[in-house]
Formats: C-alpha cells, structure tokens, sequence
C-alpha cells in the first residue's frame, strides 16, 4: 500500500450535522483491541441536543432532496465519491487499530463500501417506477401505484465490517429519496465517520449527517417521531431492545442480525484445496467475526476426517498477531468480553469431553500482552447441546459434526433460532439446490460461502430471529419507500356498468 498511518498517532472525529463538522466538549475513547491500554483516537459524544440538530437537520433537507428526480439525485451521489479510493489505505489503517483485524481485510471494508454505492446507483432508473391498473370489470378506475421515500431514515452499523455494511442501505436510502443519519459503532466509529463525512461534505447540507456518542444518547435517533426508519446491524439482542424502543412511535425498522450459519457438506463434495480455502474463510475471515460466516459445519460421516484435516492444515499456518504488521493473517477479537464469552464456550467444550483442538501461537511482545488474542479452535463431535453448537459464537471456533442422510443433515441445520445464511456443498447441483431450497435461511450458497462470496446486487436479510427485511437491490430500495396508490375515476367505465 502506498500509505500506511503512524501507528503511534491518534485520530480524532467529530460529528457531522447541517453540512459542518462539529466538536463536542466530551469524547469517546476508542481502545485498540490489539495493544491493552492503547488507543486508537477519540470520537465526539454527541449530547441528546446534539442528536435532535441531526434529526431536524436531516427533516430540514428532506423536501428539496426527496423534490429530485431519482437520475438526479444518482447524478450528486456520483459525484459525492469521487476520489472515495484516494484515502482508503489510511481509512484501513485506522478501522484496522480501532476494528483489530487485518489491514487486507479494513482494506476491503472501505472498497466494498464504495462497490455498493454503485450497484445502488446503477438501479436509478427503477427507484420511481410505477405501474397503472386499468379498469376492469366492477372496478371503474385507473389506479397508479408509484413509490414515495419514507423521510428521515437512522441507519446504525456494527464494529466488524462497519463502512462495508453501510453501504448496503446508506445509499439505497438516499437514492430513494430520503436524508440519512448515520451512527457508526461507539467502539469504532472513527474511519466509519471519516469516510461519511467526506461523502456527506459534498451533498447538499443536511442530506447525510453523521453522530457519535453513548447509546444513552441516541434515543433520539429511534424514538423521535420526526424519525421515519432504523436500519440496524448488530446482535440479535440490540435488535430486539432496537425493535422495542421503535415500537413506541411505530418506526419502522430494517433489523439484519446475528446468524449461526450451517454449513452442510454432502458425500460427493469436492474437497480440493480451491474449496477448502473457501471453507476455511467463510468460518475465520475477520477472526470468526462476520454474522454470515459459517458457524455450524455438518459433514457426511464418510468424509468428516477430510473436513477437519483440511481446516487443521490451514490453522496450522495462521499467523496470530497485530492487525498492521506484516505477515499476520488473523487480528485480535475486538472487545475483551467477546474474547471471554469464546474462550467459554472453548472452556465449556473441553469440559464436556469434546474434541477441542487449538492452533497457532499467541503474539509475543510487552505491547501485545493481554491483548484480545485467542487461538483458533476446531471442535470435532461435539454434543448438539453444548452453547459452542447452538450459539453464535462470533470467534474463531468451529463445531464439526457428522450426519448420514441429507433429511438429517436438514433437521440439524433448521434446528435453530436462526435463520441468515446458509450453503450446500455437492458436485450435483440439483440435489444441493433442493437442500437449499428447503433451509430456512435468507441466503444460501451452493459450493461457496461467506461475506467475500455475497452477490452485492441480490436482497440480503435473515429469517426468524436473524432479521426483518432486505437490504441491497432494488428490494433494498424498496425497503427505504412507500407504496403509494392513486385511482381516477374512469367515467366511461363507470357508465357502461351502470346500463
């Protein structure tokens, strides 16, 4: 990379609202997950005043802004990131301290951020589309169905792929003709805020604003009445509190949540070193922190050893360390109590008499000591009870289990509460395709798996307590507006009725 950010300095963000940059007299310490007592820089804590000028803000545009064609309002959203990619190795390096994992990956983060923002565009021409009802036997009217924006849409992004992610509904919100907040994740908000705000410096003022702070203070973004959407990424608990506190206005919400992912791998699967590397990435990219990875892997018993052989072998070559340096393939987990919960449910497994094995060595250094790090783990077998099979673990530990007939393969992979994603894997595509078709789940690969593999342009969301909606596509759009229904009454159709 041709720039890479002094590892020493911190960064400072401020809050974005009306079209200027606004400081705030308390600060966000945002610790860097890789080096205990580091920091990564401050965000400004926005005060619940602070919260109510970025919604009247955002209310305050939203008539000029939701007045444009939706070609015009695609034309000043193209030349809002122009010239996105020129800072993006320092943006890596700042969501890389602050996130903890590797630069390649923030890297991506920032790139697939602006990837969407351009497949929304390329759907402009959709956004006002409509159709008209004729006339038709007892019903004497034309009727135009079109689609109106909401108003002012909350969008609230996690800490694991925050630009990335926000990108699979900022966009779509604006080009469906609302004014966006957005609220990056209080323990990374710093690139997530750099790059908003550039995109937000060159649309008309109070179009996009950005807010940082406590959660305590950003009730205001969900219950405020003048709020018309929350678009949510998180836990499935921070969904259900999200879902609660929208209630009592009616707000609408988007709500795409954690997962607990079966992979099902049937007995005439290839197992080359091509699919294995898929594999293995679709369960420790971003150190087993990415809602869509594979969190369950179900493997026909006749080639369960060649599974876990696999996925040792690669284990066996990770390289534990610091998410800047050189050499490192998986970072620190990001928060010290997410470290705790896997390191039990590793705990829990051993305890039970699973097959744990743990690979890698744990970065040496005074700087790194006792920083987030945790070997990656295989359990082989395990008990369907234990927590490490029937909870998201969000770590880099994966449960592998064996089964005999494809029905039980999908008995095991619908015993959930979850419902994200999901993938099949066999050489024969139409009875991997019926498996799919009967895993409940919103999206399900075949032979692939994982955040690197999503088509960025198909509807993307969860069922049963994994989500409530879509984002991306022109169902992503859709999500963002109003069906809005007008009937003219068709006189001549009225009279031939009446006779």
């Amino acid at each position: 990379m041709a720039e890479v950010l002094d590892t020493s300095a911190q960064v400072k963000t401020g809050l974005f609202i009306a079209g200027k940059e606004r400081q705030t007299t308390q600060l966000l310490a945002v610790a860097d997950p890789g080096r205990p007592g580091a920091l990564a820089g401050y965000a400004a804590a926005a005060s619940e005043a602070d919260v109510a000028d970025a919604v009247s803000s955002a209310k305050e545009a939203f008539p000029a802004w939701s007045a444009l064609p939706a070609a015009e309002r695609a034309r000043l959203m193209a030349e809002a990131i122009e010239g996105i990619e020129e800072q993006r190795d320092t943006d890596a390096a700042i969501l890389s301290r602050e996130n903890g994992k590797i630069v390649h990956e923030a890297w991506v983060d920032a790139l697939v951020f602006q990837i969407r923002w351009q497949l929304a565009l390329s759907l402009a021409d959709q956004v006002d589309t409509g159709k008209v009802l004729e006339p038709a036997p007892g019903i004497p009217v034309t009727t135009q169905v079109r689609y109106q924006p909401l108003g002012v849409v909350t969008v609230i992004v996690p800490f694991n792929w925050p630009i990335a992610i926000l990108g699979a509904s900022l966009p779509h919100a604006l080009l469906a003709g609302n004014t966006v907040i957005v609220k990056p994740p209080p323990t990374a908000p710093l690139a997530t805020t750099r790059v908003v705000q550039r995109v937000a410096e060159a649309l008309p003022p109070g179009v996009l604003n950005v807010v940082t702070g406590p959660d305590e203070n950003m009730t205001g973004l969900i219950q405020n009445t003048d709020i018309a959407k929350v678009c949510f990424t998180g836990s499935v608990s921070g969904g259900k509190k999200i879902m609660e506190m929208a209630a009592r206005t009616l707000t609408r919400v988007t709500l795409e949540l954690g997962g607990n992912d079966p992979a099902v791998i049937l007995d005439d699967a290839i197992l080359d070193d091509t699919h294995l590397d898929r594999l293995f990435a679709a369960i420790y990219d971003t150190t087993g922190q990415i809602c869509m990875n594979a969190k369950r892997v179900y493997v026909h018993r006749s080639r369960l050893d060649e599974v876990v052989d696999g996925l040792a072998g690669r284990l066996e070559n990770t390289v534990i360390g610091y998410g800047l340096h050189e050499g490192t393939t998986m970072g620190p987990l990001h928060s010290p109590a997410q470290k705790a919960f896997v390191d039990d449910l590793i705990r829990e497994a051993k305890d039970a008499g699973a097959d744990v094995r743990e690979f890698g060595q744990l970065p040496a250094g005074d700087d790194l000591a006792g920083g987030n790090y945790l070997r990656p783990a295989i359990v082989v077998d395990p008990d369907p009870g234990l927590r490490v099979v029937s909870e998201e673990q969000f770590g880099p530990v994966i449960p592998v289990l064996p089964f005999d007939t494809d029905d039980e393969a999908l008995q095991h992979a619908n015993d959930t509460w979850a419902g994200l994603g999901a993938s099949v894997w066999s050489t024969d595509q139409n009875r991997a395709g019926n498996l799919a078709t009967r895993i409940a789940a919103g999206y399900i690969w075949i032979n692939d798996h994982g955040a690197t593999r999503l088509d960025l342009r198909a509807p993307f969301g969860g069922m049963k307590q994994s989500g409530i909606g879509r984002e991306q596509g022109i169902e992503g759009i859709r999500a963002f507006q109003d069906t809005h229904a007008t009937a003219t009454l068709d006189e001549t159709a009225l009279g031939s009725q009446t006779h």
